[in-house]
């Protein structure tokens, strides 16, 4: 049991300005929508057979998220660093785990944790209660036990 001394910056601000960010986008797409900003599903519904007139909004949803990064390049002219432990097979593993979720819990973590709390959806915070503590236990067993 070996400590991997990984440790965790502490970005108070830089993260208040991302949630109230975050939230913005959410209220902003609820009140101009009546969508829920549930990143999973917009993304899902980019792919057939999913055709109807929402698809530009889907798209420039996810293009957003994808520029995002771009335009923090562009400001600082640098990258964020970011360091990922896990191998490609890890990580594939992962991903596919996280997108059953996704359809197993009929939402993501956007869906549910941002949007589905403010509703106070009583499934939505079942979900995000659920999210936290896996989320919790796999830090300390990565951090911990590995």
């Amino acid at each position: 049991m070996a400590h991997t001394g990984a440790v965790t910056a502490f970005t108070p601000v830089a993260s208040l300005i991302g949630g109230v960010l975050i939230g913005l986008s959410a209220v902003m797409l609820m009140a101009l929508t009546g969508r829920i900003a549930g990143v999973s599903g917009i993304a899902a519904r980019l792919l057939p057979p999913y055709e109807d007139k929402e698809f530009a909004g889907r798209f420039a949803f996810v293009a957003g998220l994808v520029a995002a990064p771009l335009l923090v390049l562009f400001a600082r002219g640098e990258l964020p660093e970011q360091t990922i432990a896990a191998g490609l097979p890890l990580l594939v593993i992962a991903g596919f785990l996280v997108g059953f979720g996704s359809v197993w819990g009929s939402g993501c973590t956007s869906g549910h944790g941002v949007c589905g709390v403010a509703r106070l959806s009583i499934r939505s915070m079942v979900a995000t209660m659920t999210f936290m503590v896996t989320g919790a236990a796999t830090v300390f067993v990565m951090r911990h036990w590995s």
